[in-house]
């Protein structure tokens, strides 16, 4: 099969404490295997914002010096049992997954980029902006709900669903960032 046409199953649960653990015992891992080169890893999407429900599926930005060298180094990522995609449709990116071996369900997304990455900004604004605004991240829940309904076994198509909706936030996340930079 190909690894970049894998479609997975919509699951929507409760948020869980157990995420932000997660997420720093995952970063901890990669700086080991990554040593200098991984300068620091950002816990994003929506298991990084309390209080709504999220696939149970890690994301994780973890920031290098240079994508380049992040390049030369896809076997140490792939000897912690990810799938190396490259850019996966967003250029600067690189995308990594990490199934569960013995259930087979996805756990961590990797989307590594260079610190100096614009992309970086915009997805710790939307975090951010989500985080301190607790009824902009209930309307976030229910887009993802709808999208759910709309799209229950195919994420790709559940991703588009709610694009629109992320994109407009993200404006309004982005302008937030700037004021209190």
């Amino acid at each position: 099969m190909d690894v970049r046409a894998e479609i997975i199953a919509v699951k929507l649960v409760s948020h869980s404490q157990e995420w932000a653990a997660m997420a720093a015992a995952e970063s901890a891992r990669l700086k080991a295997a990554l040593g200098d080169l991984l300068l620091r890893v950002e816990h994003i999407g929506s298991t990084a914002i309390p209080g709504i429900m999220a696939k149970p599926i890690v994301d994780l930005i973890p920031l290098v010096g240079s994508i380049e060298a992040l390049d030369t180094r896809r076997p140490d990522i792939e000897a912690l049992g990810y799938d190396y995609l490259g850019e996966f449709g967003l250029p600067t990116r690189r995308y990594c997954r990490l199934n569960d071996p013995t259930t087979g369900e996805r756990k961590f997304q990797l989307h590594f980029y260079a610190l100096d990455s614009p992309q970086m900004a915009r997805h710790l604004a939307f975090r951010d902006y989500l985080c301190a605004r607790p009824a902009v991240a209930k309307e976030y829940e229910a887009e993802k709900q709808r999208a759910a309904k709309l799209h229950p076994d195919d994420t790709l198509k559940y991703n588009d669903a709610k694009n629109d909706w992320i994109k407009k936030i993200e404006q309004d996340a982005l302008a937030w960032a700037a004021g209190r930079g």
